[in-house]
Parts: structure tokens; sequence; C-alpha cells
């Protein structure tokens, strides 16, 4: 008869301690945070003051522009995001798996990896004009390599011994591919995800130097030829909600899928 063995008590009640722990940490760190940004602003540095900024975030939602700049920045992050991790982890699976392909894709790889995506504007806006094709190429391009070298770093540090293993009980290397390498290499993948998205966030700004009409990234460069800093602080307040939130999505994921991995 089998006997099924349970986690112990006690180890089951650590769970939510430990995670009801980690909000609380969150809380009192947003908590502090705001309350040093209002402490600058007393001390007479020239920044708003966190009434300031709700007071302009307020107005913004009124009249609809926050709105309309979210759906346009997010539209664009998230175009460049999707095919950039589309394309990335095909790419990188095959540099990891055949040598051939990594001899011949890794050094442009690394090449492009060194110039930042930023330095790629004037030839995207030369080649491709001004509208939304070389905004979404250029955080593409930043979300792209950011998670091919994590999805190539995932295939190639699987454990050799799970891969033999598989060979002697007579599996093809399709088969090795599908149900050894791919799970073994989810984690990085993932990670890959999360700081490809970073990175897309990132260059999000930059990307809508390029003859934008709505945006956050517009709105606080406009704000910017005014003087208007409330405004700048609520576009970058709004991106790193966003992000934030973005990259929460991508963690629960990352736990769904990769739950057989310890963690601390």
């Amino acid at each position: 008869m089998t006997t099924l063995v349970e986690s112990p008590p006690q180890q089951r009640a650590g769970v939510p301690k430990k995670k009801n722990r980690t909000l609380l940490l969150n809380a009192i760190s947003i908590v502090a945070g705001i309350g040093v940004w209002w402490a600058l602003s007393l001390a007479g540095f020239d920044i708003p003051a966190p009434p300031e900024v709700l007071k302009r975030y307020g107005e913004l939602i009124a009249d609809g522009t926050l709105g309309e700049d979210i759906v346009a920045s997010l539209t664009r992050v998230l175009s460049g995001f999707v095919l950039g991790v589309a394309l990335a982890v095909p790419v990188g699976f095959l540099m990891g798996w055949y040598g051939t392909v990594r001899g011949l894709v890794e050094p442009w790889v690394q090449f492009f990896r060194t110039i930042p995506p930023l330095a790629i504007i004037p030839l995207a806006i030369v080649l491709m004009g001004i509208g939304e094709t070389p905004k979404i190429f250029v955080i593409f391009l930043a979300s792209f390599l950011a998670c091919v070298i994590a999805t190539f770093q995932g295939v190639v540090n699987v454990d050799k011994t799970l891969i033999n293993a598989a060979r002697v009980l007579g599996a093809n290397d399709r088969v090795i591919f599908a149900r050894v390498v791919v799970p073994a290499s989810s984690p990085f993948i993932l990670v890959g995800m999360r700081v490809g998205l970073g990175s897309s966030w990132a260059t999000l700004v930059a990307a809508e130097l390029i003859a934008a009409q709505q945006g956050l990234g517009y709105r606080m460069q406009s704000a910017q030829l005014y003087y208007d800093l409330p405004t700048i602080f609520v576009g970058l307040i709004t991106i790193g909600i966003l992000g934030l939130l973005m990259d929460r999505i991508l963690l629960l994921a990352e736990t769904k899928l990769t739950g057989w991995q310890e963690r601390r």
C-alpha cells in the first residue's frame, strides 16, 4: 500500500506567514518612500509634494489624457515585448541546441547587445519613418536581446545527466528537447522575459521621442518643456506602477510553471 507523505503542519503554516510578512514589508517600504519624498519636498528640494502630484493625477484622469496615454504606451510596449519574446525563445533554443546555429548567430546577438537600443533610433527613423513601426521596433529590440540570451543560457545549462538518462531510456532528440530541455530552461526564459519587460519600459520614453502624439513618455517630454514637474512625476509613477504590475504577473506565471524549483 502506498503511503502519502504530507508536508509537516508547521511547514504549511509557514507559507502564509512568509507571504504576510513580505506584504507587510512592502507596505512599510512604500509608506517610507512616500514619507522621504514628502520630506525632501518640504526641505526645499525642487520636487513637487505628493498632494500636488495627486491633484495632477486627478486632472489628467478627468480630461481623459492619462487614459489615452496609458493605452498608447501599453500598446507599444506589449507589441514590442510580445514580438521580441516570440522571436527570442526559438532563436535562443536553436543557439543552445545546435552548435552551428550558435556559431552563426551568437556573434551578431552579442554585437547588437552592446549597442543601446536608443542608439538605433536615428537609423530606425531613417529606414522606417516616424510612424508606430520604429517605436515598436526599438522596444522589440530591447526585449529580444534580453530574452534571447536568457533562453540560450537556459538551454546550455541543462544538466547533462538528465539528457544522458533520457537517451539511456530510449528517448530521441525530439522527446529530449520537449520533455527535458524545455522544462529545465523555463526558469531562465521567464527571468529573461522579466528582464526584457523592464528593458521595454525603459526604452519606451526614448521610443516616444519619434514624433509621438500620445503616450506617457511623450507627455513627460512635453511637460519638460514647460517645467511641469507634477506631470513628469505622474508619468514616472504610472510607468513604474504598470511595469510593476506586469512584472508581478510574470512572477506569478513563473511560480506556477516552475513549482518544482526550490526557492528560498
